[in-house]
């Protein structure tokens, strides 16, 4: 098939785009957001291609992730009938509750979740819901340890604040030595920072520190907690919405007393053999729920759906 999707998720998009068909990625000349083009610092297949929007040629199903595109979709293809899939990527903003999901009140749109998370808690209307959980490219068991230091990856830490944990930085900065990694991480105090670096040599640094910690209170799920333990690594996370179901009690420590999640990273920096037996755990779960080969059969299924 030929699927027209924008770069919005660099890293959902990675795993995605290693499917069996084309992925047509709108550019635009200022690479803005409806326009990026393919990814500078993930690795894509030759199967991803730029189009500008006059030259999309024929689309066999567009996949949404925010509302307006399909306005896009309809403008640029000049189609009103192409089928259409929608990923829910976040969790429900602003308040968990309440939040009515933009197409609630369509039932011509499959509507996907990457958690259960999600689902449970948008309210997602007349809406036609799957969940199909993250997947994604495995990095290999790099996790070494041999540092003992803590690996933290946060996207606009300054501009997202308590969403993502960027307070509670300070505090862990008191029990161990914190490496940053992610975009626009200069400036925050008590970490050491590793801006905007290619994927793939993230997971070479991460894999050197003793532990992966996980701050987001509020994201669905942020890949790189998955990516962490495809690597090997233990994790130490905050219990916020579906890391819990994603951390198992051998691959680390989740919950929501910081004083308990403190002594878990002392806990590891000071037993390099507990930290690599709690890594192996973590990778071995990890491959089995969020496979990169479950995640595209996942998709294909309901590609074929939508269809026909």
């Amino acid at each position: 098939m030929r699927l027209l999707l924008w770069h919005v998720h660099g890293s959902w998009t990675t795993a995605f785009v290693q499917g069996q068909h084309e992925y047509v990625i709108p550019v635009l000349p200022d690479r803005g957001p409806d326009g990026r083009g393919r990814a500078r610092t993930w690795t894509w297949p030759d199967t991803v291609v730029e189009r500008a929007p006059q030259e999309l040629g024929d689309i066999d199903v567009v996949v949404l992730q925010r509302p307006h595109e399909l306005d896009l979709a309809r403008e640029w293809t000049g189609r009103t009938d192409i089928p259409a899939v929608y990923v829910e990527h976040n969790a429900p903003e602003p308040h968990p509750g309440t939040s009515r999901h933009p197409l609630a009140d369509r039932d011509d749109i499959p509507l996907v979740h990457v958690t259960n998370f999600n689902e449970l808690y948008w309210d997602s209307g007349q809406a036609p819901t799957r969940v199909i959980e993250h997947g994604i490219v495995d990095p290999g068991p790099q996790y070494t340890g041999e540092l003992p230091r803590v690996a933290v990856l946060i996207n606009d830490p300054g501009r997202r604040g308590r969403l993502v944990g960027t307070d509670l930085l300070a505090r862990f900065s008191d029990v161990a030595p914190l490496d940053l990694f992610g975009m626009n991480v200069d400036g925050l105090i008590g970490v050491a920072p590793h801006e905007n670096l290619p994927q793939r040599v993230v997971h070479t640094k991460m894999a050197r520190r003793r532990l992966y910690l996980h701050t987001a209170r509020w994201t669905s799920l942020g890949l790189s907690l998955i990516e962490a333990m495809h690597l090997g690594m233990p994790v130490v996370a905050v219990a916020g919405t579906e890391a819990a179901e994603a951390v198992p009690s051998p691959a680390g420590v989740v919950s929501t007393d910081i004083a308990r999640l403190s002594a878990a990273v002392r806990d590891y920096l000071n037993d390099p053999e507990a930290a690599r037996m709690a890594g192996k755990a973590a990778r071995g779960y990890a491959l089995e729920r969020y496979g990169l080969g479950r995640f595209l059969a996942d998709w294909d299924g309901l590609l074929e759906e939508v269809t026909g």
